[in-house]
């Protein structure tokens, strides 16, 4: 009679976050509610679609156009950056959240998409009355770790309830736009 041979893969747990780095940035939370902080950023165009994007003292961050809307194709456009802050924003708060209930985790990636009506394009394609900005959002989080399944969902639904981009996406904004 022959063997059976089961293979059971054993995952990595994710490169851990500091938990007492958390707890100290959770207390000096907690100890100051109201502290609201200004962040900066500086765009340039470069030209044609193509836009350098300056944060703090890191390279700049490139965003620019496909080829159906012109650009050269060189980095995500402003839309599908939107996406990918929404999706890092839910991964950091996943993991800080998992860091601080004690859950290990072996995988945390986030599938994204939007629906966005591109037609009056800024503002020179059709400009009928038109939802503008994306309509729906939809993510997916493919997550393991040494939880149950439940503990993982409520994990995903905390992490969603309070991540800055997804109520910056989900709530109105005050916002002004002005010549300097």
């Amino acid at each position: 009679m022959a063997e059976t041979t089961v293979t059971t893969q054993v995952k990595s747990p994710l490169r851990p976050v500091s938990k007492e780095g958390l707890e100290k940035l959770a207390a000096n939370a907690k100890a100051n509610p109201d502290v609201v902080k200004s962040l900066k950023v500086k765009t340039v165009c470069e030209g044609q679609f193509r836009n350098l994007t300056y944060v703090r003292d890191l390279p700049a961050h490139v965003i620019d156009e496909p080829p159906s809307l012109l650009g050269q194709d060189t980095a995500p456009n402003p839309s599908e950056a939107v996406l990918a802050c929404l999706g890092s924003c839910l991964s950091v708060g996943i993991h800080a959240n998992a860091v601080m209930r004690g859950i290990t985790l072996t995988k945390l990636e986030l599938e994204l998409e939007g629906d966005i009506n591109i037609t009056g394009v800024w503002g020179i394609g059709d400009l009928s009355e038109k939802r503008l900005g994306f309509t729906d959002i939809r993510v997916k989080v493919d997550l393991e770790g040494d939880a149950t399944r439940e503990e993982l969902e409520e994990l995903v639904a905390h992490s969603n309830y309070w991540s800055p981009v997804a109520n910056t996406l989900r709530l109105p904004v005050n916002m002004e736009v002005s010549l300097a």
